[in-house]
């Protein structure tokens, strides 16, 4: 992987693998356009905020996926119909709140954990 575009780091300074041994901040770091990498590891996250808006979709999408071949046909559409009004707001939230995180171990050595994979592209 390369990294796509500069990168500037800051922020606090800690021993690998030990939270409690923090340090204030001491400086920051500057990576070039095009710095290559090996991924370590590749990961989803996922927020797990949700609107009301989303819990209804899901819940009522989940009646329908469960249930709907049982239900009375008026009763089935009117639940269809609320499915589709809430749907923008499904998608939008799945676009919001997706996010894949990688560890990329740099060829100059320094490690970037938990980076997103947008800021690399394919070596």
């Amino acid at each position: 992987m390369k990294l796509a575009a500069e990168l500037g780091l800051s922020g606090s300074v800690g021993l690998a693998g030990d939270s409690a041994a923090e340090a204030a901040v001491v400086g920051s770091l500057s990576l070039a356009a095009g710095c290559e990498g090996t991924v370590e590891r590749r990961y989803e996250r996922q927020d797990r905020h949700q609107s009301q808006e989303v819990r209804e979709y899901v819940r009522l999408k989940s009646l329908l996926d469960d249930f709907g071949h049982q239900m009375p046909s008026a009763s089935r559409q009117q639940i269809a119909e609320q499915v589709s009004s809430l749907e923008a707001e499904w998608v939008a939230h799945q676009e919001r709140t997706r996010h894949v995180r990688v560890r990329v171990r740099l060829d100059n050595g320094l490690v970037l954990d938990d980076a997103r994979e947008d800021l690399f592209t394919s070596a």
